[in-house]
């Protein structure tokens, strides 16, 4: 539990990817196979179950500190989490103990079925043995709030450099049906799988974002143009009667999208596919959010894929008949996938080519493209091949202005992490007459200086707490840049932003000069699509 609590400190502290790995290259090295497997599962949302009511905690942590209630949730609303609150909070441990995590989580299970003073027993003791770095990861898995910030895939690279092993393989192997309560690490990660290159993907071929006049790019008819979808970009690999479905980044997400599995029966082995992974219904995309909704749904049930049901959305084909076809140009792939897709298959659709006149009727049809739930277009030199790492020239991506509103910060709530005592979330609002009404929320865009000041703005200025809010004065003003606006009926506002990030502070405005939600419904007006 030392190490695992060092390393979580570690990793807090930094938020660069390669020293994260390096952390994590020296804590696997150092532990037991045990340990390793249990570090996986809780890094790969695999954490054990609460076995602890939360309030029962916090009346124990009260009691062993010895603080009257009022003043623990003075302390709990300056933090912001309990787990911390309580590590904080606790006198320093009286007793050591050298047992690793394995061994702790092992006995959390235990709890289960016993009684509250069985229970209360347990905790104690360890708070008592426990350091304080040690008691905020312990108490964060007993309330069932571990988290952390470290990817899966910067997971799966840490594990395929340190036992040099195919970075896909070990994504492939990790993302299985396991718990550590029904296989080893040995069987996981370092026995060797005969279906482990089955699943392989190709690299992802990107664009390049176009950000000089499109006529540049020399004659039209040497582009084929498509819209730039509002989904996830998705690889579909058919090999040996499986299939495995690949998101951008190396994350093996096979079991989320069901509906994709029938392609397994309608395309031949040695096929994958490039695609964009959309939310979809009655012959059109859907909201984004409702796929983000669904992605973080741990158990996906029948009423969520009822409500965000998916299609894929073909660009592309890499393989066929188990033959590398990323060297033929993408002329010659485009009519493989036209006679492909000829007949319809259900859950996808071969992604349909825009044709215009010239660069200038085509710059007009790009201002639809939000009500298309798009972004923009792809343009793809027909000549080019399908490339890893493709030269500056074959690929563009070709979006929209982002769209823009000024917003009076109501609400701030302190950051995670390396941010954790600073207020880094923030909630803006519109006027509508003369009330501030919330629209949306945003966290990004700052500088390291900004953050600062408006950090120190939130502590003088606070009106109100609830919980780890600070409600605050409506004096700044920041404009907003957002991809997508669209209706709904859960926000207060009525409408939900794609993609909101702080675009610049107006420091140069006061409050009442910010925009009105009549405003802000004219964007939707003019470039949102109604609820579905």
């Amino acid at each position: 539990m030392k190490a695992f609590a060092q390393l979580f400190s570690a990793l807090d502290q930094t938020n660069k990817a390669n020293d994260k790995v390096a952390i994590l290259k020296d804590y696997f090295a150092g532990v037991s196979d045990e340990d390793k497997l249990w570090t996986l599962a809780l890094f790969t949302d695999r954490r054990p179950k609460r076995q602890v009511n939360t309030t029962l905690i916090r009346n124990w942590a009260g009691e062993i500190a010895q603080l009257p209630d009022w003043l623990f949730q003075e302390s709990y609303d300056m933090v912001g989490d309990l787990a911390e609150t309580i590590a904080l909070l606790l006198p320093d441990p009286t007793e050591e103990h050298n047992l690793g995590l394995s061994q702790w989580i092992a006995d959390l299970n235990n709890l289960q079925n016993k009684d509250e003073d069985h229970k209360k027993a347990f905790v104690l003791d360890a708070w008592t043995r426990l350091s304080r770095e040690e008691r905020l990861v312990f108490n964060k898995l007993i309330t069932g709030g571990f988290r952390i910030d470290v990817s899966q895939n910067l997971v799966v690279r840490t594990i395929a450099e340190q036992f040099d092993i195919d970075k896909v393989v070990i994504a492939h192997r990790i993302t299985r049906n396991w718990t550590p309560l029904s296989t080893t690490f040995q069987e996981l990660i370092l026995d060797k799988d005969d279906h482990d290159d089955d699943s392989k993907p190709y690299p992802f071929q990107l664009a390049h974002p176009l950000e000089r006049s499109p006529e540049e790019l020399g004659p039209l008819d040497d582009w084929q143009v498509e819209w730039k979808w509002d989904g996830i970009r998705g690889q579909v690999v058919i090999r040996n009667n499986n299939i495995y479905i690949w998101l951008r980044g190396e994350e093996l997400l096979t079991e989320k999208f069901p509906e994709l599995h029938i392609l397994k029966d309608h395309l031949p082995s040695g096929t994958v596919l490039d695609g964009e992974i959309l939310p979809f219904r009655d012959g059109k995309p859907l909201p984004f959010a409702l796929l983000q909704s669904r992605i973080g749904r741990k158990n996906l049930t029948k009423n969520i894929i009822q409500k965000a049901p998916v299609h894929l959305m073909v660009y592309d084909i890499m393989e066929f008949g188990g033959e590398d076809y990323r060297q033929r140009p993408m002329q010659e792939r485009r009519v493989l996938l036209e006679t492909l897709f000829k007949e319809t298959i259900p859950g996808t659709m071969l992604s349909p080519l825009v044709v215009s006149k010239n660069w200038d009727k085509l710059s007009e049809l790009k201002e639809t493209a939000r009500q298309r739930f798009a972004e923009g277009f792809m343009l793809k030199r027909k000549s080019s091949t399908y490339e890893e790492c493709p030269g500056p020239g074959d690929w563009w991506k070709w979006k929209t202005t982002p769209l823009t509103i000024d917003g009076v910060m109501l609400y701030a709530q302190k950051g995670q992490d390396r941010k954790v005592n600073l207020y880094t979330n923030y909630t803006f609002g519109v006027w509508q007459g003369d009330l501030l009404v919330p629209f949306a929320k945003a966290n990004s865009g700052l500088t390291d200086d900004e953050i600062r000041r408006v950090d120190e703005f939130v502590k003088q200025n606070t009106l109100e707490r609830f919980g780890p809010v600070r409600t605050v004065r409506a004096e700044l003003v920041f404009e907003l840049a957002f991809e997508g606006i669209n209706e709904s009926s859960r926000h207060k506002s009525g409408v939900v932003l794609r993609l909101p990030r702080i675009a610049s502070w107006r420091e140069d405005k006061k409050s009442e000069d910010a925009n009105t939600l009549e405003e802000l419904k004219d964007l939707l007006k003019l470039y949102g699509l109604q609820e579905t």
